[in-house]
């Protein structure tokens, strides 16, 4: 449209407002012009906005023209202006109105990013008492083996009452479960704190998604607002040529022609900055979620390792009851503990390994969304 324009411009007025046209088509206005056409080519929305607008302003300059002949301006050709940039207007707020108008940083972000790191410490508050567990589950592995020394000296030693034996079995059922029920709700608060966090965080994600997507459509209305506005201001300098002396009509042309000049690269500016501010929010959403999603994931594997480990330990508790309340038995317990045993040590191990590499999952996502933060400013 803008090239369309300059050369309209040059038509609709003899003399000095020839020069006014030639001043236009050399400001700086040209290359957002030109960026506008390239907006009205890939967008048919925009460029039936602008086939109208174009429309509507030769109306409006061919009316001037006929005034200009005369030297004069009717009624009729006044109202011909406002009608024309009332409509303008008018397009411009239908536009706008077609789009939502969430387009500026959110600021529930501080609020997300401080339940995510008041949930992490939680989570490591976890690990902590999950590895309290595991000491007091090797604590009774030691116990359980030096059972199996005693069994083996006593049996040795032909002293079938078992004694020192049947006391290591003894300490181990005191010792008892490793897993307390105060781990357990522990356990289930902060895994509920990790869902709720991953739900938030995926409907946040959803919002900035579509307003990245939007931001073609806000662009659009930037473009009409450009279009429109260098719409008004070409009539008005043709309004000043029918009317006014050639010397006032170059100043006014000049003048209005430096703003429009900006505006282009203004909302390119706006646009961008406020692009790079959405992509920095949604990298420290992204982040968050995928540290809350990857600590989710552990839990349910640490849940199934400590069911396990509740299992294996159930069992030899059995068996050591059945050794004390029947010294009969502790030959067959003793055989049966033995073969629950590796299967047990070998449960505690992988689960203390899950352990550290869960807290090392958290303290790096808790790092990772730390840079994110310090370099989010930046991005604007």
């Amino acid at each position: 449209m803008g090239s369309q324009f300059s050369r309209r411009s040059g038509d609709s007025s003899h003399g000095s407002s020839h020069n006014s046209a030639q001043s236009s088509s050399d400001s700086p206005l040209i290359p957002d012009l030109s960026s506008y056409e390239l907006a009205c080519q890939l967008d048919p929305e925009l460029r039936s906005f602008d086939s109208s607008l174009q429309q509507r302003t030769s109306r409006v300059i061919s009316t001037l023209a006929v005034g200009v002949e005369v030297r004069s301006l009717s009624l009729d050709s006044l109202r011909e202006v406002t009608d024309c940039l009332l409509e303008m207007n008018q397009e411009v707020v239908n536009v706008i109105l077609d789009c939502k108008k969430d387009i500026w940083k959110s600021h529930d972000l501080f609020d997300l990013v401080k339940e995510y790191f008041e949930n992490s410490l939680l989570t490591l508050d976890f690990c902590t008492a999950l590895e309290n567990c595991l000491k007091r589950a090797r604590d009774s592995q030691l116990i359980v083996q030096v059972a199996l020394q005693k069994f083996e000296e006593e049996h040795t030693n032909g002293e079938e009452c078992y004694a020192k034996t049947l006391q290591e079995l003894r300490n181990f059922k005191a010792a008892g479960d490793p897993f307390t029920e105060e781990f357990f709700s522990l356990f289930r608060s902060v895994h509920r704190q990790q869902m709720s966090m991953l739900q938030k965080l995926q409907v946040k994600k959803k919002k900035l998604d579509k307003k990245l997507k939007s931001l073609k459509s806000w662009r659009k209305v930037s473009n009409v607002i450009f279009a429109a506005t260098f719409a008004s201001v070409l009539i008005c300098s043709v309004v000043a040529a029918a009317i006014a002396a050639p010397p006032v009509i170059t100043a006014l042309a000049a003048a209005a022609t430096v703003p429009l000049g900006s505006m282009g690269k203004w909302f390119n500016s706006l646009w961008k900055k406020y692009e790079n501010e959405v992509r920095g929010e949604r990298e420290i959403i992204s982040s968050m979620q995928i540290g809350t999603y990857i600590a989710i994931k552990d839990f349910d594997s640490v849940r199934v390792l400590v069911d396990k480990l509740e299992i294996e330990m159930e069992g030899l508790l059995q068996n050591a009851d059945f050794a004390v309340q029947d010294k009969e038995m502790v030959v067959l317990a003793i055989d049966e503990i033995k073969k629950k045993l590796n299967g047990f040590m070998q449960t505690i191990d992988d689960l203390g390994e899950h352990t550290d590499k869960f807290s090392r999952h958290i303290r790096r996502a808790r790092t990772v969304i730390l840079q994110r933060i310090i370099k989010y400013p930046n991005n604007g």
